[in-house]
């Protein structure tokens, strides 16, 4: 199966309320939207949670894309977190990763599938992306 998620996470005040979303299409563009919030977090926690959640979601070995305008999330996930292993995660600058815990339950997500990640702009006539930004940022009021 092929897959295509976009995800969005927001906040109202960093550390605040925070809110999630993601939708997840799949090879015929059925729509599956998910979405959820936290009382006290931040906007990077918010970001890191949606796609957890929509990769959770997929049960069976599959082909996806995800999509994020988080460029910390799609970094992290895809070069950063080399180093952080090796480092025992600890950052270029030798104090601890922030946010470990989710970064381990994303790249151990992405582990059970063919991820592949995509950075988009915010806020610039992306469909989807508009539809989880809107979604997320509900989830905070």
């Amino acid at each position: 199966m092929k897959f295509k998620i976009y995800t969005d996470g927001a906040c109202s005040g960093n550390p605040g309320k925070g809110g999630w979303a993601a939708i997840i299409l799949d090879s015929d563009l059925n729509q599956k939207t998910i979405s959820g919030k936290e009382s006290k977090t931040t906007n990077n926690r918010m970001e890191l949670i949606a796609p957890i959640m929509a990769l959770n979601k997929i049960k069976k070995k599959s082909e996806i894309t995800i999509y994020t305008d988080s460029k910390y999330v799609k970094d992290g996930i895809t070069d950063w977190i080399k180093k952080w292993k090796l480092n025992n995660w600890r950052s270029s600058t030798k104090k601890p990763v922030k946010n470990k815990d989710l970064w381990i339950k994303l790249d151990n997500s992405c582990l059970k599938h063919k991820v592949t990640w995509k950075w988009v702009k915010a806020h610039a006539g992306n469909e989807y992306n508009n539809l989880v930004d809107e979604l997320a940022v509900s989830e905070t009021k």
